[in-house]
């Protein structure tokens, strides 16, 4: 069996356990993060523990839940931020993002945003966006395809879906994105959530009832 070059890491934030991920090569001291939800400076300082600095932040999306940690980080490492394009306004309003359903208001100013399609490489690890639209209007997802790996957000979860009762949200977006967008890729493509378990393309094919 191939030996696996990205090692992921994953730390549980926030006030309603959001995954933040943590992706490296192996071998290497940097590391791109991925929806800091909380405790930015913390979750900086156990990646230095382990040897590692945050090169990039990658947001899926602007909800408070995915957003509350990421000027700590930025703070602590310097770190450069990466959102979709069509999230620019959750990005920038606070009622938008659902602030007021968090613990405080905050908004966030990405150095850059990326458009459907674009492949963006940072800590030597190239990931390519997939706008999927639904659980926001500007949600994406961000698929690797050199070890298919695809972090999802709050699009895919495992053996469900993400809400769409927030603002900008849409059921049906969601459905086309996931069935247009993602149930393309391989089977054995690992999808990395943004709450709960792990899980893979192949089996929410075939057992989430969400998508028929």
């Amino acid at each position: 069996m191939k030996e696996h070059e990205i090692q992921i890491g994953c730390y549980t934030v926030g006030p309603v356990q959001t995954n933040f991920y943590y992706l490296f090569r192996k071998g290497s001291s940097e590391c791109i993060a991925v929806d800091p939800g909380d405790h930015g400076k913390e979750l900086c300082e156990a990646l230095a523990a382990k040897g590692l600095s945050v090169k990039a932040i990658f947001l899926t999306h602007a909800h408070f839940d995915h957003i509350m940690g990421v000027q700590a980080m930025i703070d602590y490492s310097g770190a450069k931020l990466y959102a979709p394009e069509k999230e620019r306004e959750l990005c920038e309003d606070a009622y938008l993002n659902s602030s007021p359903f968090g613990v405080r208001s905050c908004t966030v100013s990405p150095d850059r945003y990326l458009k459907e399609g674009e492949e963006i490489t940072e800590a030597g690890i190239t990931l390519r966006v997939i706008e999927t639209p639904g659980h926001t209007v500007g949600s994406c997802c961000y698929y690797i395809e050199e070890e298919h790996i695809l972090l999802s957000g709050d699009t895919l979860f495992a053996e469900s879906v993400g809400r769409t009762d927030l603002p900008t949200g849409s059921t049906s977006a969601l459905v086309r994105s996931i069935k247009e967008k993602l149930f393309v890729l391989p089977d054995d493509t690992q999808v990395l959530p943004g709450h709960m378990g792990f899980t893979t393309i192949g089996h929410e094919k075939k057992y989430n009832y969400f998508i028929r």
